[in-house]
């Protein structure tokens, strides 16, 4: 399926929200690909799993291209063992925010101490609500996109939020 995704992201300051969450996933993702302009991403949630390409951002990094579609569990595990280096893990956490739904990803493995919330938009301008457990926005913020995750882990980082 093909459309444009609208997504805002924001570090988290506690761990407030896991009381708010309706639900928790493990999420194994790699990339075949991480070129800025075009990523290729396989990832495994629960029982279902999916092939997805994004295109480059806008300018605030808010709007992207994005096609993605589900693929057989047998196919991706395949495929990520194809995936460059470093596989993203993480455990997400749905939470309801007013009429919108943050999801929050705990990050394990080299990029444990990494949580960020993201939340998908209608349009760029769409106000919501910003729970008090949502810190700093990092939108269009390149390093801490998952294909850039998977090249340097947070735990290279010297400057760590």
């Amino acid at each position: 399926m093909e459309h444009l995704e609208i997504e805002r992201k924001f570090l988290v300051r506690s761990d407030v929200y896991r009381d708010a969450a309706t639900s928790q996933i493990r999420i194994v993702q790699g990339f075949l690909n991480t070129h800025p302009e075009r990523t290729v991403r396989v990832r495994i949630m629960g029982d279902t799993a999916f092939l997805t390409v994004k295109g480059i951002g806008n300018d605030s990094g808010t709007t992207r291209f994005e096609w993605e579609t589900e693929i057989p569990i047998s196919e991706a595990t395949n495929l990520i063992d194809l995936c460059e280096p470093v596989i993203l893990e993480k455990l997400r956490f749905v939470v309801p925010v007013g009429k919108h739904v943050f999801e929050v990803d705990e990050f394990l493995g080299e990029n444990r101490g990494l949580v960020i919330a993201e939340i998908e938009l209608q349009h760029e301008d769409e106000p919501f609500k910003r729970p008090q457990w949502l810190g700093e926005e990092v939108t269009g913020n390149s390093r801490y996109y998952n294909s850039q995750l998977s090249l340097k882990p947070y735990n290279q980082w010297k400057d760590k939020c």
